[in-house]
């Protein structure tokens, strides 16, 4: 490996002179390897556009460059669907058998009144009854509409519709109704509400077709007296309306949900716009026009959106290598116009292979050797920086080698890539001699070989046995491909550029360190804490696949902030009173929650990577401080005030954890403290425990910003536990054990 250069890099600002550690070079490298990016996917990415006038014939077939959706057939499809839905109606009970009740009352009452004579009576029921049944309507109507039951359109609907079908009541009717006695009337009644009811149960638009089953129930009924059976079915017929009605607003609302719900037709990609030869109407003039593929309008969109992703690619690269830095990686800007050089290397590789590709011979592009940038900068910089170099790989030979019509990015060339560069990184990143470069390629040929099949059995509907060989073979050639280019290059790379060690994760677990050497000597309560935590979080972190090592680290550092206020944390406060007791709970709060903060800070300061920072900001969210918030209002109810403050201001200040690894470290944390405060814990105390706090945490919603899954909890919970056991093996009272004792003080009181 090459011996690191000298001076010091620091972000973007470097002490020496010269164009190595000037940041404007390595700006300008970064910009260069932006525009490489842009010129090496623009003859795949960018539409091609057309000379078209409207009225013309079209020189050549056009076809759809990306999927658009056809708005005039995707109205169409609306409007269809909105003439397809069927009219909404609506019951309405009405109660009707009531109004039959109050009409046999009045007339019951105004018959036994002597004083009025028979015809006097008759003038009464012909102008009274039809009146009573209209008000009866009436006064449902506004009853209904104060409370708000019904729409004022479908009352209406239904005021229009029972004045249509109201029904009249026979002159010979009124003359025999002030016969009837009140016995009669008593007979009646129960009949009368009866069929009322009966018939208004159906659902009835049409109230003739209803009204014309009375004689039928009356003729049925326990009646016998011709008079009284006929003003039965004459009342009921005038009391029974119609009580289905169509819903106007329902009918609309119908009517919009379907065209909401109607999905947009789309143009898929590949598909014919304008045939050879098609005269170029207005509709497809439009069509082309607003999907930028005429040159009569300049459109800039893809040409923006390469730009953007070219940007993307070359400053995530940037952060990612300042990330490195950050963690003790000194990279000067030669070392940078070597990286460039890789990327350029790598690039014009897979735009030989694609000149070589067609439709029938896609499996040409197997044979690019992909991998020969990833072994580069895993040899000669950096294995992590390696596996983020194969993913850019990865993504631009999902495009440059991509030969279908229908999509931006080829998954097999992109997969097939980034597999075979992390086998060869990871078969080849601590090799010491050329011959592990070729065994290296060797075992990412196999890989990738292996690859290829695995993908065209999953395309089986296109499945061909002579590709599949061919496919197959090409990716076993890349591979050695790939180790000669390697080790063909490594010699001019190794005597041109020099590059600097890494600083690994791990030194940062070093005792020595000055902030854990701190945190050992001046919060020695802490120190055993935090490395309880990492055990336990390492344990969970590992169960559920998160970096088990980065949970160990950041667990040590994770408390850091407390050496500034050491024995304000219980943790620390050996033989002596708790501060806490008499000083405010606001203040309290604040001291406990700053040793986030003043953590961050201190690690900032020492230049801890950010993963190691956002651990320390975010193992506690913003948890609630139960014991000083409830402290605070048992103050205030005895001074007899009102409180000033609500939960939110008894809560960390943030953020909620926004990785799982920080998630973890949060739940370890509250486990170890609550392990740590039980004096004879029990393995169900201790399992109930662990359950708590983290459904605690969960209903809290301090795990919405990460993305751990309740089965991930599951297991989180069930390796604290174990390693619980483990850890605190001494303290804790097993069943088998605790039954024990309970024997022999049995015999000791016998």
């Amino acid at each position: 490996m090459p011996s690191p250069q000298p001076g010091k890099f620091s972000g973007f600002k470097y002490n020496n002179n010269g164009w190595k550690y000037s940041a404007a070079t390595r700006y300008a490298l970064f910009f260069l390897l932006g525009l490489m990016f842009y010129f090496s996917m623009s003859p795949d990415l960018l539409p091609k556009r057309y000379d078209i006038k409207e009225g013309a014939l079209s020189a050549k077939e056009i076809t759809a460059p990306v999927q658009i959706q056809d708005k005039k057939a995707t109205l169409k499809a609306q409007e269809e669907a909105a003439e397809s839905v069927q009219p909404k109606y609506q019951i309405i009970p009405l109660r009707a058998e009531n109004l039959i009740t109050s009409l046999l009352d009045r007339i019951d009452r105004l018959n036994q009144d002597d004083s009025i004579s028979q015809s006097d009576k008759t003038a009464i029921y012909r102008e009274e009854i039809p009146k009573r049944a209209s008000d009866f309507i009436l006064n449902f109507v506004a009853s209904s509409r104060s409370a708000g039951s019904y729409s004022d359109h479908l009352l209406q609907e239904m005021q229009t519709k029972i004045k249509e079908q109201t029904y009249t009541i026979p002159e010979e009717t009124y003359i025999k109704i002030p016969r009837l006695t009140s016995q009669d009337i008593i007979e009646m009644k129960p009949v009368a509400r009866d069929i009322v009811s009966k018939l208004m149960n159906d659902q009835i638009v049409d109230a003739d077709a209803a009204r014309a089953k009375v004689a039928e129930q009356v003729s049925i009924s326990s009646l016998s007296q011709r008079t009284a059976r006929e003003v039965v079915q004459e009342l009921a017929r005038l009391a029974i309306t119609a009580n289905k009605f169509y819903d106007e607003d329902a009918t609309k609302e119908a009517e919009v949900k379907a065209r909401e719900n109607t999905p947009p037709v789309y143009i898929e990609q590949g598909d014919v716009l304008v045939a050879k030869g098609e005269k170029i109407t207005p509709e497809l003039y439009k069509l082309l026009d607003e999907n930028g593929l005429l040159n009569n309008e300049v459109n800039y969109w893809p040409e923006l959106g390469l730009f953007l992703l070219s940007a993307i690619l070359a400053v995530g690269l940037l952060m990612y290598i300042r990330h490195l830095d950050y963690k003790g990686f000194k990279y000067n800007n030669a070392q940078l116009l070597m990286l460039l050089l890789v990327f350029f290397i790598t690039i014009v590789s897979l735009r030989i292979i694609a000149v070589l590709q067609s439709d029938a011979r896609h499996f040409i592009g197997y044979l690019a050797p992909v991998s020969v940038g990833a072994l580069l900068v895993a040899l000669l910089l950096d294995v992590s920086l390696a596996y983020f170099c194969s993913t850019l790989f990865a993504l631009i030979a999902s495009i440059v080698l991509n030969v279908q019509q229908n999509t931006v990015f080829d998954f097999n060339y992109g997969f097939f890539a980034l597999v075979t560069s992390y086998v060869a990184v990871f078969a080849t990143h601590r090799a010491g001699q050329r011959s592990t470069v070729l065994k290296g390629g060797i075992l990412a040929s196999l890989t990738g070989a292996l690859t290829v099949f695995a993908l065209f059995l999953l395309g089986n509907s296109a499945w061909k046995e002579m590709d599949t060989l061919y496919a197959v073979g090409f990716a076993l050639t890349g591979g050695l491909l790939t180790s000669v280019l390697v080790i063909g290059l490594m010699p001019f790379f190794e005597t041109t550029f020099g590059i600097l060690s890494a600083l690994k994760l791990v030194e940062l677990s070093n005792p020595n360190h000055p902030l854990l050497r701190k945190l050992l000597t001046e919060t020695p309560g802490t120190y055993h804490h935090s490395v309880m935590v990492g055990n336990l979080s390492e344990a969970a972190a590992e169960a559920i696949g998160a970096d088990g090592l980065l949970c160990r680290v950041g667990s040590y550092y994770h408390d850091i902030g407390k050496t500034k206020r050491p024995f304000y944390f219980i943790e620390n406060q050996n033989n002596m009173e708790n501060p806490h007791d008499s000083i405010d709970p606001s203040l309290s709060k604040s001291i406990i929650v700053a040793h986030a903060r003043d953590g961050v800070e201190m690690l900032r300061e020492y230049k801890l990577p950010k993963p190691i920072r956002d651990i320390a900001e975010q193992h506690h969210g913003t948890t609630f401080l139960h014991y000083f918030y409830h402290k605070a209002l048992r103050q205030a109810e005895e001074k007899g005030l009102a409180p000033d403050f609500t939960e939110d201001d008894f809560r960390y200040p943030g953020p909620k954890a926004q990785s799982k690894e920080a998630a973890v470290i949060g739940i370890a944390d509250s486990v170890e403290a609550a392990v740590r405060s039980l004096r004879s814990p029990t393995v169900g105390q201790v399992e109930t425990m662990i359950e708590r706090i983290i459904k605690s945490r969960l209903d809290d919603h301090q795990f919405d910003e990460c993305d751990l899954t309740l089965r991930e909890l599951d297991i989180i919970a069930k390796t604290l536990k174990e390693t619980v056991m483990g850890i605190f093996h001494s303290r804790i009272e097993y069943p088998e054990e605790a039954k024990k004792p309970k024997k022999e003080e049995g015999a000791a009181e016998a």
